[in-house]
Parts: structure tokens; sequence; C-alpha cells
């Protein structure tokens, strides 16, 4: 079983692990507008939940072509995010960024892409905590750097009540599919 130290508990445990894939090409990224399941109505990343087994970077890459039907190779792993919920599920999730990815994004019944200025990332429509962090990773990626970003969240309820970023750790490592 998986414990990690946060902010507020030195034995904290997941319940679920998802993944975020960031898709950038020039000046943009591509986001999503979620239909279904968790994070529907929102804007959000290709991602989702790791199945049983699977390596971490082979969740991201497969709900990427889930998702939007794009194919992505050198995910660049840019922040760990520990969601710390006082009433309901934990969650630990992995936030990539890539540039290289062929195909063109396609809509599915839980997704529909868009391309996005990163000057234009609509925050008040996506989850609370994502304007925190998401500036951070997209700079690291923006000016190449390599550091990985810890991001400890306490939520109640699904409202934000404090956080905790820490990107003087290890170097983010580039995972290949």
């Amino acid at each position: 079983m998986l414990h990690l130290a946060t902010t507020w508990q030195d034995r904290w445990q997941p319940e679920f692990v998802g993944t975020l894939v960031f898709v950038l090409r020039d000046e943009e990224v591509l986001l999503i507008h979620k239909k279904t399941g968790h994070g529907a109505g929102k804007i959000n990343a290709p991602g989702g939940k790791l199945e049983s087994s699977e390596a971490v970077v082979a969740c991201a890459a497969r709900e990427v072509r889930e998702e939007v039907g794009l194919k992505v190779e050198e995910l660049v792993c840019r922040a760990e995010l520990r969601f710390v919920e006082q009433q309901g599920p934990q969650w630990l999730g992995y936030a990539f960024t890539t540039r290289s990815f062929s195909g063109l994004p396609e809509e599915s019944a839980e997704a529909l892409p868009f391309w996005c200025r990163l000057s234009d990332i609509p925050y008040a429509k996506m989850w609370e905590d994502d304007r925190i962090w998401l500036p951070q990773v997209l700079a690291q990626e923006q000016n190449g750097g390599d550091r990985l970003l810890i991001a400890d969240l306490l939520f109640r309820q699904g409202r934000l009540l404090e956080h905790v970023l820490d990107d003087s750790g290890c170097v983010a490592p580039v995972l290949e599919i």
C-alpha cells in the first residue's frame, strides 16, 4: 500500500491515482470540456484514473488516446498532486506535459477537446486548485525547467481550504510510452 507524508498527515494513503496530460503546440494547450465521470461539466486536460496494475505513464497515454484520439509520446511528469479531502475520497494525481503527439483531437463520449491560448486558460471553469499549480507547471515547460512540483491540496467537501507547493525536490522525469 502506498503511503505518503503530506503537510497535514504523516501517513496519507490515496484511494485513487489519476493522470492529466497537457498537450502543447506553439502557444496553445489542448483542453477538454469534460462530459462524463469525475469532473463532468468542468474544463480540464485529458486524463483519468489508473487501472489495476497499470503504470502511471501508460495510464496517461491511454487516457489521452481514449478521450481525444491523440497518440502522445515523451511525457514529462511535471507535478505530483496530493488531493487530501477531509470528507471524501483521496486522490493522488500526476500532471504531464508533452509537445510530441500525432493525430487530430476528436470528440469522444467523455470529452470535447479544444485548443486554447496559454494566455486565455479559463481557470474560472476549471477545478479551484488548477489556478494555483497549473501556471507553475506550464511555466516550467515553457522555460525548460526540470523540477517536479509537489502540491499538497487540502479540501473539505470539494472546497480548497489550504495548499502547499514545493518544487525544490527531484528532477521531472521524461517518460517514454
